[in-house]
């Protein structure tokens, strides 16, 4: 009697989404170690672009649904496609079917496309069963930190507890709730840009709720939050790193913390500045 086949491994599409790809890549790479952690196999289609959602949000819907083709057939033979953003997987999993309901071959393979979508963290959790991570990807756990939720993961996609369950079964690893996390920090894509003086006033309140946790450490599941809330706490002066929660949960802090001048670039800066005077 011959033995029985091994079971393949799930084969996972990593959507890197725009932000991670030109402003912080080890999210990716950190997003990849944690999905092979959790036995699948990887997949980054090189057909992938922009989700299409500030297209989607400036009311461009012809961009809008040309992406979405575009990213539906990249990852045409996967068995799920993961985002390590809660903001463009709301957007793949709950806007590209409303893109194409005047068309009805469309409309089914958007169908079909968005049931295979997911958040990373959710899915780590609740299609993986990760319930800890490994003490193996732990070698320098970073202390005191704190969770925003951001909205479309919060909101859209229901990403509340997975997070903080992996989060709290690192040793090592203290999770201070701040006040209203749940409370949008003012990003909002291209609401930031509309709404300037709103959206400064909402981060204003969100990093004041983030000191009050006193963490070391800031986490959220999208990047945009975090470039946000960065940026905010740096021209604060307030001693708080930000950092997306897959880089923590992967071990993957060897890059500067979002929004931080790494050594070199500074020391660069400052000599050009003593023989040409401050850069404006």
């Amino acid at each position: 009697m011959s033995s029985p086949r091994p079971q393949r491994r799930p084969l996972v599409g990593l959507f890197v989404t725009c932000l991670v790809d030109v402003m912080r890549p080890s999210v990716g790479f950190a997003a990849a170690k944690l999905i092979e952690a959790a036995g699948c196999d990887l997949w980054v289609p090189t057909g992938q672009t922009c989700c299409g959602q500030p297209a989607y949000n400036s009311g461009d819907k012809a961009d809008a649904r040309a992406l979405a083709r575009q990213t539906i057939t990249a990852f045409a033979g996967c068995d799920y496609v993961v985002a390590p953003s809660g903001s463009c997987a709301g957007m793949l999993k709950s806007h590209y079917p409303r893109l194409f309901t005047d068309d009805p071959k469309m409309l089914a393979q958007a169908e079909a496309f968005a049931g295979r979508v997911h958040e990373l963290i959710s899915f780590l959790v609740d299609i993986r069963g990760m319930t800890a991570i490994d003490p193996s990807l732990q070698p320098d756990p970073p202390g005191r930190v704190t969770y925003h939720d951001s909205c479309s993961g919060l909101r859209e996609l229901g990403i509340k507890a997975q997070p903080r369950q992996l989060l709290t079964s690192i040793k090592g690893l203290t999770l201070v709730e701040m006040p209203d996390s749940e409370i949008c920090c003012g990003f909002g894509g291209t609401f930031s840009v509309k709404f300037p003086d709103i959206s400064n006033a909402m981060v204003e309140k969100k990093t004041d709720n983030i000191a009050a946790a006193k963490p070391a450490l800031l986490l959220a599941g999208d990047l945009g939050c975090l470039l946000n809330m960065a940026g905010k706490l740096q021209r604060q002066g307030r001693a708080i790193e930000a950092r997306h929660v897959a880089e923590v949960l992967a071990g993957d802090l060897s890059e500067p913390a979002i929004g931080a001048i790494d050594a070199p670039a500074a020391e660069t800066r400052a000599a050009r500045e003593d023989s040409e005077g401050p850069t404006r």
